[in-house]
Formats: structure tokens, sequence, C-alpha cells
């Protein structure tokens, strides 16, 4: 007589094995039907999130399977940070190649119960698929913010201060490190940089304060200055940025001064996720001590004006010319 195990596909014995012990939420039905349900908090809106990783292109092969999984919880946690939203729970969808076997996909699964425990944050479902190319992550994100207050890109207004979260550049140089850059940094900046690269530092902490004091806000993951250069296209408005106000880490700094080219690439990089935001003039003292309440550094980096685009300005004080303003896919 074949038990119930024998009568499920393999698809369905990997999901109840690996995966439905993260979907902790009574609407994620145990992971046995289609869908799954959520009702929003009262008096609450909702805030969708997605985004994808692909490996090859946002993480390397040898990386553990458990890292993997909490970079693609985080890069869409950021955004819900930006925005004031908290987390609510997630959808995630797999393409797997044939060569991914059950050890894989035990450390993935264990890197999203860690980080769904960590940040609140349930599984409510999602797909698995095979692939004849490389691995592909597919998080849907869900969070929520009181009606109406969502923090938009459009929003900033001239009087305004620039602010940015943490430290900026840090993952983009540990990228070219991963690629064979030799800065002649100790272990300790190397190591730095290449964990920031490797694994997202989201700064949910900091999204009540940003709910509640930015007028603009976008979380920083193709480059300060493009990212930048977008809320102020769709704000309609102009900044201005001292280069030398920018937070850098000691290891980035390092690295810089072994070559000042590097600037560029910490400022235009990408896959920060930290926070850059436009806070109005008398929000700002409001906005640096809810900030440090959240334990989350910030640094005033520049101002607001009528016009349009971002400068960020030298030591001399001219503009700084980039080959190109931010990462771009395409």
């Amino acid at each position: 007589m074949a038990s119930s195990d024998d009568k499920q596909s393999a698809e369905d014995r990997l999901i109840a094995h690996y995966f439905k012990p993260i979907a902790t939420h009574p609407g994620a039905l145990g992971l046995t039907d289609d869908a799954a349900f959520l009702t929003p908090p009262a008096g609450c809106d909702l805030v969708l999130k997605t985004d994808a990783i692909i490996g090859g292109v946002h993480f390397f092969a040898e990386d553990e399977a458990s890292t993997v999984a909490r970079k693609a919880l985080r890069v869409n946690l950021s955004d819900l940070a930006s925005k004031g939203a908290r987390p609510l729970g997630f959808l995630v969808s797999l393409a797997l190649p044939h060569d991914i076997g059950a050890d894989w996909l035990k450390g993935f699964a264990e890197g999203l119960r860690l980080d769904a425990e960590a940040y609140a944050c349930p599984l409510f479902g999602g797909d698995t698929d095979r692939t004849p190319g490389p691995i592909m992550i597919s998080v849907a994100m869900v969070g929520s913010v009181p009606e109406g207050t969502m923090v938009r890109r459009a929003g900033a207004k001239p009087g305004d201060l620039v602010f940015v979260s943490g430290s900026i550049g840090d993952a983009a140089l540990g990228l070219v490190l991963r690629k064979g850059a030799d800065w002649h940094l100790n272990d300790a900046e190397r190591d730095h940089l290449l964990s920031r690269y490797l694994l997202p530092r989201p700064r949910n902490a900091l999204a009540e304060a940003v709910r509640t004091h930015a007028s603009a806000a976008m979380d920083v993951s193709d480059g300060l200055a493009g990212d930048l250069t977008k809320l102020c296209r769709v704000s309609g408005v102009a900044a201005t940025v001292e280069a030398a106000r920018v937070p850098l880490s000691d290891a980035a700094r390092a690295a810089i001064h072994s070559d000042p080219l590097l600037l560029e690439t910490a400022l235009t990089g990408g896959d920060d996720f930290e926070i850059v935001c436009t806070v109005p003039r008398d929000r700002a003292a409001s906005f640096r001590a809810a900030a440090a309440a959240a334990q989350v550094q910030v640094s005033e980096i520049g101002t607001i004006a009528a016009g349009e685009g971002a400068r960020f300005l030298g030591a001399d004080g001219q503009a700084l010319a980039f080959n190109r303003l931010s990462f771009s896919h395409f």
C-alpha cells in the first residue's frame, strides 16, 4: 500500500520538506494550496515589491546557498525600508539547474528561515522550476504602512537636505576584489568589502524614521549617483552633493587611497542597499535623533534646489564627471 509521501510529486515533496517549515503564517495554508491570503493591518496600505537575483550576475556559483537566500530576501527588504514600510511576508520562485541537489536546497531553506525570523517576514508560497541556465531566485515581498504614508521618490523639495544611511561603495569595491583586484588591503579591510557584497544589510530599522520625516526616499541599489539622479528626476528638482561628505568605510577609504579612480566605483557601482532620502530642513534634527534611536548611522551629504539632475562636487568645488552614473542591466 502506497504511503501519502509516495503519492506526492517530487516537487510537492521538495516544497513540504524544505519550505513548509518556513511558512508559519496561517494564511500560507501550510503551502498546501495554489495561493495564500493576507489580511492587511487595519488602517494600512500594502506596499508591494519584487526583485530577482541570478547566478553569475548577482552572486557567484561558489557562494553558500544560505547566503544566496538571505541576499535574495534582503534586496527586497531594502526597498521596503526606503518606503517606510514594515515587512509582512514574501513569495519566492526558484528556477534550479539539474545539478542543484539536496545539500544546496537544505542550505538555501536554512538561509530563508534565518532571515524570515530575523525580519518577522514569513514565507507565503511561491514556485519551483527546472532551468538549463543559471539559478534564478525571484522574491515578491509585501509590506505595510499607515494609510497614505508610503514615502515615494517624488516628493523632494528645494531646501531639503540629502541624507544617506550607512556607508557607500563597499559592495561595489568588494565585487572588484572578488574579480581579482589587489589594493594591498589588510585582511580586515578585504573581509569587510567582500562581506558587504556578499550579504546586504538592509536598513529596516530606519523605516519608521524615513516614513515620519523624509519627503522622498529610495534604496541605493544601482549606485548613489544614479539613484539620486532618478529621485531628482521624478521629484523635478536638483541635488548638489559634496563627495567628501559621502560616508565611506575605513576599508573603502584604504582602497581609494591606493587607487583614487575607485571613488567613481564607490559612487556609481551599486549594491549598497542603503537608503538615500531628502528631509525638510526643519525636520533634520528629528530625523537624526530617530536614526540614532534606531542605531543606524545617517550622514547629511548635500542639498536640494530648483533645477534638474544631481551634481557631485570634488574637493576643488568642481563637478565630478563620471563615465556612467549607475549600474544598468541594459
